[in-house]
C-alpha cells in the first residue's frame, strides 16, 4: 500500500479552481454540492480527466444517469473519457422483478447493502486513486433515515481512506434544507450556485464552505461553463499583486491638458471622468490612450455603452484610427455586454490585458454599463475598489467614465465612486453668449497639485482642444453662468 504524502494534492486541472481550492487533499472525502444544472458533473469529470492525464486510475460511479447519457455530455465538450472508468450502478435485476416489487418482503436495506457491495467490488477490481460518486440523493433515498444515511457515508469514507483513495461526492441538494450530514463528515465542502437575473444569461458562482487544515480563497468566485469545460474566475485580492514601479507623471499630447492636470497623470493612479451624456468623456479618454501609444506603450479599452463601429467612426473624425491601432496590437479594445458577462470574468479580462498583453493604460467606458453587471450598488463599489487597487499596484494608469443624469444644473451620478479615484475630471455643458459650450475642470487630484481653474474645450477635426482658463464667467459648473466681465476676457476658443 502506497503511503500518501500529506503535502500532495489531487488538482482539478481547471483554470482558476486550483487557485481557489489548492486541489483536493489525498485520501480524503470531499463534497461538491449544488442544485441541478450548476455544473457539478462537469467539474467532477474534469477532475477525473486531470487524474487520468497524470497517470492515475480514475472511477466515475453514476447512480443517477446512464452511461450513454454521461458519455453524450462528455462528448459535447469534446472529451473522449480515455483513462476514466465509468460504472453505471443500476438496480440489481432481482429488484426490478415484478414479483419482487409487489412483495411485502421488499426492503431498502437489501438494496442499499447491494449498492454498497457493488461499489466496493468495482473499487477492488480497479483500485482507483480518484473516485466520483454521483449522486448522494440516491444513497439518501435508499437509506430512508438520517441515521442509516450517516452510517453509510462514514463506512464509505473509512473504506476509501484505508485504500488511499481521494473521493468527490456530488449532491444535488434535493433533501431537506437543514440536512448537514455531509458537511460534518466531509473533509471539504464546495458549493455551486446559479443566479437568474431579470434580464440576461444565468450567472454561476462557487465558494468553499469548509476545508479542514487547508488555506483557501474565501468568498464567492464567478465561473462559466463553456464548450471544453468550466472556467473559474477567482475573487480578485489586490494585496496579492504588488509590484515596484516609478510613480512619475506621464504627459499627454496637449500642453493645456497637462497644465490643467498639474503635469499629467501619474503612473499607478486612477482618473474618473464625470459628466452628462455627450460631453465627450469617451473622446477625452482617447487623448490619454493616444499619448500612451505615442510613448511606445500599450493600452486597453473596455467599452460597455457604445458600439465599436460607431466609436471607430467618431475617433476617425478626430484623426485617430483606432482600427489601425488595434490591428498593430498597440491597442486592446473589447466590446463588453454587461448582460452576458459576470463581474469576475470582467476582472479576469482586465488582468489578462495587463499581465499578458502588457497594457500600461486601461480605460473602462463606462461605470454605468459596468453597474448593469452588478447585483447591487454596494457590490459595484467593492468590485471597483479591488480592481482599481490592483491596477494601481501594477503601475497602470486607469481611466473610468461615469455619465451623470441631466444636462445642466444639478446632476447626480448613478453611483458615487469619486472617493475611489485619485483624480476626478468634471465635464460640463454651459450656455453663454447664445452658444452651448463645454467646460472641463479638475476637482480632485491626490498625487500632485493641479489647476483650480475651469477651461472651455472643443471637440472637432483637430481632436480635443482646450482654451485658456475661463475668468469672465461665474457659475459655469452649474450650467447657467453669469457674465462678470467683458466678453474679451472670457478667452473664447477660436
Amino acid at each position: 500500500m502506497r503511503v500518501t504524502d500529506p503535502a500532495e494534492f489531487a488538482l482539478f486541472g481547471i483554470k482558476g479552481l486550483d487557485e481557489v481550492t489548492k486541489g483536493l487533499a489525498r485520501a480524503r472525502l470531499f463534497l461538491l454540492e449544488g442544485s441541478p444544472g450548476t455544473g457539478k458533473t462537469t467539474i467532477a469529470t474534469q477532475w477525473l480527466m486531470a487524474g487520468a492525464e497524470a497517470g492515475e486510475r480514475c472511477l466515475y460511479v453514476t447512480l443517477s444517469e446512464t452511461d450513454v447519457e454521461f458519455r453524450a455530455g462528455a462528448a459535447s465538450h469534446g472529451w473522449s473519457m480515455e483513462g476514466v472508468e465509468i460504472f453505471e450502478l443500476i438496480p440489481p435485476e432481482s429488484l426490478l422483478d415484478e414479483d419482487q416489487q409487489q412483495s411485502l418482503l421488499y426492503s431498502s436495506d437489501l438494496e442499499l447493502g447491494e449498492t454498497t457491495k457493488r461499489i466496493f467490488q468495482k473499487f477492488e477490481a480497479l483500485k482507483p486513486t480518484r473516485i466520483v460518486i454521483d449522486s448522494l440523493s440516491e444513497i439518501r433515498l435508499l437509506a430512508q433515515s438520517s441515521l442509516r444515511y450517516r452510517r453509510q457515508i462514514l463506512a464509505l469514507k473509512h473504506y476509501f481512506a484505508r485504500h488511499n483513495a481521494t473521493v468527490l461526492m456530488l449532491d444535488d441538494m434535493t433533501a431537506e434544507a437543514n440536512d448537514r450530514t455531509m458537511h460534518s463528515i466531509a473533509h471539504g465542502v464546495f458549493r455551486l450556485e446559479e443566479l437568474s437575473p431579470d434580464y440576461g444569461s444565468e450567472r454561476r458562482r462557487m465558494r468553499v464552505v469548509k476545508y479542514r487544515g487547508q488555506k483557501y480563497r474565501g468568498g464567492y468566485h464567478d465561473f462559466v461553463i463553456d464548450t471544453g469545460g468550466v472556467r473559474v474566475f477567482p475573487r480578485l485580492v489586490s494585496a496579492e499583486h504588488r509590484t515596484h514601479f516609478s510613480r512619475e507623471p506621464v504627459p499627454t499630447l496637449s500642453a493645456e491638458l497637462d497644465a490643467l492636470l498639474g503635469g499629467g497623470v501619474e503612473r499607478g493612479s486612477s482618473v474618473l471622468i464625470l459628466g452628462p451624456s455627450g460631453t465627450g468623456k469617451s473622446l477625452i479618454t482617447l487623448t490619454f490612450v493616444v499619448a500612451a501609444i505615442a510613448r511606445g506603450e500599450r493600452a486597453a479599452m473596455f467599452v460597455f455603452d457604445e458600439e465599436l463601429g460607431l466609436l471607430f467612426d467618431r475617433a476617425l473624425g478626430l484623426g485617430i484610427d483606432l482600427q489601425a491601432l488595434a490591428d498593430s496590437k498597440q491597442l486592446i479594445i473589447e466590446q463588453v455586454d454587461a448582460a452576458e458577462l459576470s463581474p469576475g470574468e470582467f476582472s479576469e479580462r482586465v488582468r489578462t490585458s495587463v499581465e499578458v498583453e502588457k497594457a500600461s493604460t486601461v480605460v473602462i467606458d463606462s461605470l454605468n454599463g459596468y453597474q448593469a453587471a452588478m447585483p447591487a450598488e454596494q457590490a459595484l463599489v467593492l468590485h471597483m475598489h479591488e480592481l482599481l487597487q490592483y491596477l494601481n499596484r501594477q503601475g497602470v494608469s486607469t481611466f473610468l467614465t461615469v455619465a451623470q443624469h441631466g444636462l445642466v444644473g444639478d446632476m447626480k451620478a448613478p453611483v458615487d465612486v469619486t472617493y475611489l479615484a485619485d483624480t476626478v475630471i468634471l465635464l460640463r455643458y454651459f450656455e453663454a453668449l447664445g452658444r452651448v459650450r463645454r467646460a472641463i475642470s479638475v476637482i480632485k487630484k491626490r498625487t500632485s497639485a493641479h489647476e483650480d481653474t475651469i477651461r472651455e474645450f472643443r471637440i472637432d477635426q483637430r481632436g480635443v482642444t482646450l482654451g485658456k482658463p475661463l475668468i469672465g464667467f461665474q457659475g459655469v459648473l452649474r450650467g447657467v453662468p453669469t457674465l462678470v466681465s467683458n466678453p474679451q476676457s472670457t478667452h473664447e476658443l477660436p
